[in-house]
């Protein structure tokens, strides 16, 4: 199992194995992994686990997380990575990790909060692998509808309301973020068994989850399944399959 092996100024100061979905890092005491030093932000990064791989994300910390002394936003953590926050460090370990940067999405911002905002979304959810459905769809694009690595069919969120209504995102990626953050940001992995929605940030409350056809869907991964609505942020999505 990966861990996470905390140390200052090279004393080992506990080691914390990567046994949970989701686990925060920082200086509250209510962290999975509390960092008690005032260079520490109260919750000041995020680490999601899906099957052998880690992924690190910086919470909007005061003084960044870096990685192997650069600094990041989100990473995909490597065996013997070394994770700095204030004066500490930590340690990944893990043989089995496979991972890199280019599987883990930069977060979709699906519901902008001005006009211009609106249009870079779109933007975003262009380049993220999002396509316009009032438009004509190439013929050959009927051939063969395209598949991640493992042949497991396509995933997909069409957009239901919003500023980008209309449009519709390929989850190419094994781990894609999305929602508004600051407000309500959940992930979206594709594991060998399908499509999972986890929770990751709310707004204030704590327990603002997403909902899935009308129902919160708790702080455990959720399976979604063809034919789903997902509310995340205000933003109505169906997920479904290609093919």
């Amino acid at each position: 199992m990966a861990k996470l092996v905390l140390s200052l100024n090279g004393v080992v100061q506990g080691e914390y194995p990567l046994n949970k979905e989701r686990m925060t890092v920082g200086r509250k005491p209510d962290n999975d992994i509390q960092v008690d030093n005032l260079a520490v932000s109260g919750k000041h990064a995020l680490v999601i686990t899906i099957l052998d791989d880690s992924f690190l994300e910086d919470l909007g910390s005061t003084n960044g997380t870096y990685v192997n002394g650069k600094l990041i936003k989100k990473h995909a953590l490597r065996d013997g990575d070394v994770v700095g926050i204030g004066k500490h460090e930590l340690k990944y370990v893990n043989e089995h990790a496979t991972a890199d940067d280019e599987e883990f999405e930069k977060t979709m911002i699906i519901r902008p909060g001005s006009a211009s905002a609106a249009v870079a979304a779109a933007k975003a959810a262009e380049q993220a692998g999002a396509v316009d459905e009032s438009a004509p769809a190439p013929a050959a694009a009927a051939a063969e509808a395209p598949k991640p690595a493992g042949g497991m069919p396509l995933g997909k969120l069409s957009v239901l309301n919003g500023p980008i209504a209309g449009k519709q995102l390929e989850l190419t990626k094994a781990l894609i973020t999305l929602g508004k953050p600051g407000e309500q940001v959940a992930v979206i992995s594709r594991r060998p068994q399908g499509y999972f929605l986890t929770h990751i940030e709310s707004g204030g409350d704590g327990a603002n989850f997403p909902i899935v056809n009308g129902n919160r869907i708790g702080a455990q991964a959720y399976a979604i399944q063809p034919g789903d609505i997902i509310e995340l942020a205000g933003i109505k999505m169906e997920f479904s399959l290609a093919g």
